[in-house]
């Protein structure tokens, strides 16, 4: 379903984190369990924010009555009274969306939840809250996903805390996605997917200002608050945007609880000067932090610290042919903590046999120049990136920097580097304007990788020694860097069709990605001897054909999106029995593979009333160098959607159709996840509605997973020993919510 008028931001009440440094033992665990509980007090403060609502919306009703009276004009932008089931393409190649629309399932609290609602995109789900993004079956930084032009890079070895975490949809103005290795404009490594959460700049003729928010409250003590305020005039503005975000543990199907309660919060701010119309100079700031607790890892997150900062500069109309200049720095710092007594009741086990917490944390510096040169038919975009790229451990009393340290404390402990990467890269695009109906886009990028490996030694298992005990062995690439040279580039035709209201395209794509620092430092490193990913594993090259044809006549628009590909040197995880009984450990190698698949989508319009919306995403991977499947791909979705709208309601269903996947590759994946079964179809039914009180307020609710169906998803993590109290055994899937009862209020003004 095509999206609508913008909706507003977030209203944000919050008093700070007590966790912005980890709190330890028995007294820590209870504050904590306090904190998430859904107290009286919580219930409270949650029907009083209900109740003022309804006052502020009874008083805009009286206000709006009294406007009409006196024949005064509103000046807010009227809210669409819509509830979005599906997001449709802007192109055949791009989707370009409002995040702050509410959408079925229950609005999304973090990136991977928002992406989850445009076809061809799934994610592993760690527990409520911080799933990991996957798009046709690529992960991790095969997609690029940008937050207003700069990259977070998340710190967790075990990606607890992936970029799309860090990602709140609600405060963003604009979602872009522009599938395939289809442009070069957004940075190196991007063979899946470009992701581009972007906040445009405000504008104000005059002395002004605009507030919008959104209260959401559901099932499981689910309550976000968001706010997005900006103030200024022509010369300039300021702008606020706030969010929080918690939940409890939320029951599956079966009625069973699943251990996913957490609590999150971000700030921000931007501040931007604007002499003439031209010109932009822009100042952004931000804050945030949270814990989670996950059903399907062996520790929980106690602290997801984020601090943000960004310059950028824009200039257009400069000359007729040298027409704009773009030049953007950013720097983002993420501090990670994770533990496995604070939020759960510590299980000893034993890999930890002790109370046990992991530190880590990872700045992240990059800076972009982009200059826009316009002929007669022809747009050239050419410029420069770099990124670098730090990341460092807490070292433990024993002195070793990859191993996890006793709840005794980490505050006191060094930070020890384990891994620097750099890159830098140049660029251009082309856009020709063959004739009126013909367009030819080709792009080219260099980039020069270099990493760091800053690890003096590892610690394994010696399995000469009896009993096996752990002990350090020398890193044999201590000190080393590595460097690779990698080019990147794509050609895409597209036409309009004279004979058919339709648009086409077909394009070739080839991108080269360099191993990320997850790839590289973070498989374990087992026996003394074992050959490490940083000395072998090569770089990742796809080439992948694209073709897509979108078609709009009358009630009827269609579309659809296919691709074709081989990977060479695809990088793989496999999971292979450790030294001690019942570990196991990570390897990571090199592979040959074969991709395919496509997504399609139609609406049909049947009256002015009714409207009906049908997507399939479909995704196929072959491992050519063992000949089996791929690991970690998705199976067959289909999503259908019927809307009723009048007036100032509207109310629709969708129904969500997923088929089993028996092709799996058990044992292999990816640094979150692995195949450990094949899995079982389902379909799932949501159902909601949405009201207009007046241009200022719009209220609307659903009930998702209306049959209380209980189910999983075929990426999921094996639930954690941890929780076996909650009959989550390392074999065993994490289910997703029962039956959910969500309920927002929107707000502009």
């Amino acid at each position: 379903m095509t999206s609508s008028t913008a909706l507003g931001g977030s209203i944000t009440c919050r008093s700070g984190s007590s966790m912005s440094s980890i709190t330890h033992g028995c007294t820590a665990r209870a504050r904590l369990s306090e904190r998430f509980s859904i107290q009286p007090s919580r219930r409270r403060w949650q029907f009083a924010h209900a109740a003022l609502l309804g006052m502020l919306a009874s008083g805009a009703l009286a206000a709006e009555h009294d406007h009409a009276a006196h024949g005064e004009p509103g000046d807010s932008v009227e809210l669409a009274p819509m509830v979005i089931t599906g997001v449709a393409q802007q192109s055949p190649l791009t989707v370009v969306t409002d995040p702050k629309i509410p959408r079925q399932p229950m609005p999304a609290s973090d990136g991977a939840d928002y992406l989850k609602t445009i076809p061809g995109f799934s994610a592993v789900r760690n527990g409520g809250v911080n799933g990991d993004p996957v798009f046709r079956g690529m992960f991790g930084s095969r997609l690029k996903l940008l937050s207003n032009g700069g990259e977070m890079l998340g710190a967790c070895p075990n990606r607890m805390d992936s970029p799309s975490s860090y990602i709140s949809p609600d405060t963003f103005d604009k979602l872009t996605v522009i599938k395939g290795p289809q442009t070069v404009l957004w940075g190196p490594g991007a063979s899946a997917a470009t992701v581009l959460f972007e906040r445009e700049q405000e504008q104000f003729s005059g002395p002004d200002y605009r507030i919008n928010g959104s209260l959401l409250t559901a099932s499981n003590g689910r309550f976000d608050r968001n706010l997005d305020a900006a103030a200024g005039n022509s010369q300039g503005y300021a702008r606020l945007m706030a969010n929080s975000s918690q939940a409890d543990d939320y029951a599956d199907g079966n009625g069973n609880t699943v251990p996913s309660r957490y609590d999150k919060w971000n700030t921000d701010v931007a501040l931007g000067w604007t002499p003439d119309e031209d010109t932009l100079v822009e100042f952004t700031a931000g804050r945030g932090d949270g814990f989670a607790r996950y059903a399907g890892r062996g520790m929980d997150g106690s602290q997801f610290q984020r601090e943000s900062l960004g310059l950028r500069f824009e200039k257009t109309n400069i000359g007729e042919t040298f027409y704009g200049l773009e030049a953007q720095v950013y720097y983002n710092y993420a501090d990670h903590i994770m533990d496995n007594y604070s939020l759960r009741d510590f299980v000893p086990s034993m890999m930890m046999p002790n109370p046990t917490l992991s530190r880590v944390d990872r700045r992240t510096l990059g800076g972009r120049l982009v200059g826009t040169w316009q002929w007669t038919d022809v747009e050239l975009k050419a410029g420069v990136d770099a990124q670098r790229s730090e990341h460092r451990k807490v070292m433990n009393p024993a002195g070793a920097a990859n191993q996890m340290v006793n709840a005794a404390g980490s505050d006191a402990l060094p930070w020890v580097p384990d891994a620097m990467l750099h890159s830098y890269g140049v660029f251009g695009e082309l856009s020709w304007q063959l004739g009126e109906r013909e367009k030819l886009i080709s792009g080219l990028r260099l980039d020069l990788h270099e990493a760091t490996d800053e690890r003096a030694f590892f610690r394994s298992h010696d399995p000469s020694s009896m009993p096996i005990v752990s002990r350090n062995w020398d890193n044999p690439t201590a000190g080393e860097t590595r460097r690779d040279t990698l080019y990147s580039g794509f050609v895409r035709y597209e036409e309009e069709l004279v004979s058919v209201p339709a648009t086409w395209y077909a394009g070739l794509g080839h991108a080269e990605r360099f191993p990320d620092y997850w790839e590289l430092f973070v498989s374990n490193p087992g026996p003394v001897g074992t050959v490490q990913p940083f000395d072998s594993v090569r770089p990742e090259k796809t080439t992948q054909l694209d073709v897509g044809l979108q078609y709009a006549k009358g009630p009827l628009e269609a579309w659809v999106s296919a691709y074709a590909g081989v990977v060479e040197d695809y990088i793989l995880f496999s999971y292979v029995p450790g030294v001690m009984p019942g570990m196991v450990r990570a390897e990571v190698s090199n592979i040959d593979a074969t991709i395919a698949g496509a997504e399609m989508g139609a609406s049909y319009r049947f009256t002015s009333n009714w409207k009906g919306d049908a997507s399939l995403a479909y995704a196929w991977g072959k491992n050519r160098s063992d000949d089996s499947a791929m690991p970690q791909i998705p199976p067959l979705e289909g999503r259908l959607g019927l809307t009723y709208e009048r007036d100032n309601w509207s109310t629709s269903g969708l129904w969500r159709v997923v088929a089993a996947q028996n092709r799996v590759a058990e044992s292999q994946g990816t640094v979150v996840g692995k195949d450990f079964d094949e899995s079982a179809g389902f379909g799932v039914l949501a159902v909601n509605g949405a009201y207009r009180l007046n241009k200022n307020f719009k209220l609307s609710a659903g009930v998702d997973n209306l049959l209380d169906k209980a189910y999983s998803e075929h990426l999921n993590l094996a639930g954690s020993a941890g929780f076996a109290d909650y009959g989550l055994e390392p074999t065993s899937r994490v289910n997703e919510p029962g039956r959910t009862y969500w309920a927002r209020v929107d707000m502009s003004f």
